[in-house]
């Protein structure tokens, strides 16, 4: 393929990608459908095919591209908690968390719920997703919290008040105002079970 027709070819992607996230936005991240996407971009349904397998595929690569801007928001997160003292910086890490979910419903549909039946993304969009934890785990360890049980704990603390917030009062703040004290509990309990209270 030549390198004007590559370039042509990514961004027709690109363009049926910011067409899908556009209409996941609209009806929701299960409503996509490849004849509204073929429309957006001004094409044939079936022609949709020379740029994605199918409408799994599409999913993968907004799975993958959403993991990517998380892992993007923890290495300007990490560079804006530098400083700050360990409860601080945790809690700011919640409360931008749900910044992050809060920005994209359709985005936090696809990454975090299985809003889309029958769909699973594929190990190598799934892998953006290994990447991304990684990267929080490196960034956690840095703020004591280590450990598989820390980590889980941190990690359920964090999606249950994201998901408490997108579900019960998207636009607000109810839940991300609790993350303070979510982060002082959870660091009690890490404390205690060290020893180092």
């Amino acid at each position: 393929m030549s390198t004007r027709r590559a370039h042509r070819h990514e961004t027709t992607r690109r363009e049926i990608l910011d067409a899908a996230w556009t209409r996941a936005e609209e009806v929701g991240i299960a409503g996509i459908s490849l004849r509204d996407l073929a429309e957006a971009v001004g094409m044939r349904a079936p022609s949709l095919y020379t740029y994605f397998p199918g409408k799994d595929s599409i999913y993968d690569a907004m799975f993958a591209e959403g993991y990517t801007e998380l892992t993007a928001h923890y290495d300007r997160w990490e560079e804006d908690l530098e400083g700050r003292e360990r409860a601080a910086a945790l809690t700011a890490a919640v409360e931008q968390f749900i910044e992050f979910c809060q920005a994209s419903p359709a985005r936090y549909q696809l990454m975090f719920t299985r809003a889309v039946p029958g769909w699973e993304p594929s190990p190598e969009a799934y892998a953006a997703s290994e990447a991304s934890y990684r990267r929080s785990a490196e960034s956690l360890a840095d703020l004591g919290i280590e450990g598989r049980e820390a980590l889980d704990l941190f990690t359920a603390i964090t999606a249950g008040l994201a998901a408490q917030q997108m579900a019960n009062d998207p636009g607000g703040d109810r839940w991300r105002s609790l993350a303070g004290e979510a982060v002082d509990l959870l660091l009690e309990h890490i404390d205690e079970e060290r020893g180092t209270r």
